[in-house]
C-alpha cells in the first residue's frame, strides 16, 4: 500500500476524471463519493471504483457531461432523469430544494431513472442526516443475483441504506440484499481469492467458493428467500419512475449501453413527527437526536453492537491521508496524463 495525502488524491482523481472527458461537475461529485467511501474503509466503492466510470465513459455507457432534469411532480415528490449519468449528479442538483421540501412537508421522496450506477448509498443518506433528517435509499442494478440455487439471475444486488441522526453522530447501515456487493466479489476474483461458502453459485447453479466462477455465475441473497424478498422490494421502489428492471438492464461494467437503472430515496423530518405542530423545529430535532443517542448508549451498555457502529464517530479526526493500492494510484496517474 502507498500512503498519499487525501488532498493530493482528490486532486489527482478529479484531474483524471476531467481528462477522460467527465464534466467538472460530474468529476466533483464522483470524487467526493469515492473519498467518502475510502474514508470509511469501503475501498471497492472508493477510488478504485472511479475506473468503472472511466470505462463506462469510454465505452459509451455513461454520459460524461450529463444534464439531469429535476421535476417536482407533487409537493413531496422529486423525479429525476439522470440523462444516462451516475445518480450522484441528479441528487446533488436536487439536494437543497429536496431538503427544504422535506422540512416544509414533513417528508418527501425522490425517484431517479435513466441512470448508470449510484456507488455507496450512505453518501446520499448521510448528507440528508447531516441536515437533521432521517433518510432511506435503495437502488437496483443489472441482474447479478439469483433468488435461490438453480434459479436464473433476475435481481440486482439491490443495496439499501438508512441514516438516523443522533446527538453524537449518525447511525448508518448500508448493505446489499445479496451476501456481498458485486464489486467486492469482482475484486476477490481479480486477486484470485476465495469467497465464503453460501455467497454465490457458479454458472451451473452449484455452490462455489471460487470467486472467478461466482463472477460467471450468480450471487445469492442474504438470508435466503427473505433476502430475495427484500431485493424484490428494492426492485419495485427503485423503478417507480420507469427505470429498467434488473432482468432488462445491460451490464454496468461492459458493452456500449447504459444500464438505465433506478434509485429511490425517502426522507423524514423528525420535527414534523416527534415535535408536534406547535413545537420549535430545531428543539424537536434536538430532542429526537438526544433520544436516539440515549437509546444507542443503552444498547452499548447491554453489550449490544449498535448498527453502523464501524463508521467514524462524529467529531472524530478525519484521516488526512490514505493507504491506497499502488495499482489504483498508477491507474489514476495514467488516466490523468
Amino acid at each position: 500500500m502507498t500512503r498519499i495525502s487525501r488532498i493530493e488524491l482528490k486532486e489527482l482523481a478529479s484531474g483524471a476524471m476531467v481528462r477522460q472527458g467527465a464534466s467538472e461537475e460530474l468529476a466533483r461529485v464522483l470524487v467526493d463519493a469515492a473519498d467518502f467511501a475510502e474514508a470509511r474503509g469501503k475501498t471497492p466503492v472508493g477510488y478504485a471504483h472511479l475506473k468503472d466510470y472511466v470505462d463506462a465513459i469510454r465505452d459509451g455507457r455513461c454520459n460524461p457531461k450529463p444534464a439531469p432534469t429535476v421535476t417536482r411532480t407533487a409537493p413531496g415528490v422529486w423525479v429525476i432523469d439522470a440523462d444516462q449519468g451516475p445518480q450522484h449528479l441528479g441528487f446533488d442538483r436536487a439536494f437543497q430544494g429536496f431538503v427544504d421540501g422535506v422540512r416544509s412537508q414533513g417528508m418527501a421522496m425522490m425517484s431517479q431513472h435513466n441512470a448508470l450506477a449510484g456507488g455507496q448509498l450512505a453518501w446520499y443518506t448521510e448528507r440528508l442526516a447531516s441536515e437533521g433528517l432521517v433518510a432511506f435509499a435503495c437502488v437496483n442494478s443489472n441482474a447479478l443475483m439469483a433468488p435461490g440455487q438453480n434459479q436464473p439471475k433476475v435481481l440486482g444486488t439491490n443495496p439499501l441504506a438508512y441514516s438516523i441522526p443522533h446527538s453524537k453522530g449518525v447511525v448508518t447501515v448500508d448493505q446489499a440484499a445479496s451476501n456481498t456487493a458485486f464489486v467486492r466479489l469482482r475484486q476477490a476474483a481479480d486477486r484470485g481469492e476465495s469467497i465464503p461458502e453460501g455467497w454465490a453459485v457458479d454458472a451451473q447453479g452449484r455452490p462455489t467458493t471460487d470467486a472467478a466462477a461466482a463472477r460467471d455465475g450468480a450471487l445469492l441473497p442474504s438470508g435466503g428467500y427473505k433476502g430475495a424478498n427484500i431485493a424484490f422490494m428494492v426492485e419495485f421502489l427503485a423503478t417507480l419512475s420507469g427505470a429498467r428492471f434488473a432482468v432488462d438492464a445491460p451490464p454496468f461494467d461492459s458493452g456500449p449501453e447504459n444500464t438505465g437503472i433506478g434509485f429511490f430515496l425517502f426522507a423524514i423530518d423528525p420535527a414534523a413527527v416527534a415535535g408536534g405542530a406547535e413545537a420549535d423545529p430545531e428543539s424537536a430535532r434536538a430532542a429526537f437526536t438526544s433520544r436516539i443517542s440515549a437509546y444507542l448508549q443503552r444498547m452499548t451498555g447491554m453489550g449490544v453492537r449498535a448498527p453502523g457502529s464501524s463508521r467514524p464517530a462524529e467529531g472524530s479526526r478525519q484521516p488526512d491521508s490514505f493507504d491506497v493500492d499502488p495499482q489504483v494510484l498508477d491507474e489514476l496517474r495514467a488516466l490523468a496524463d
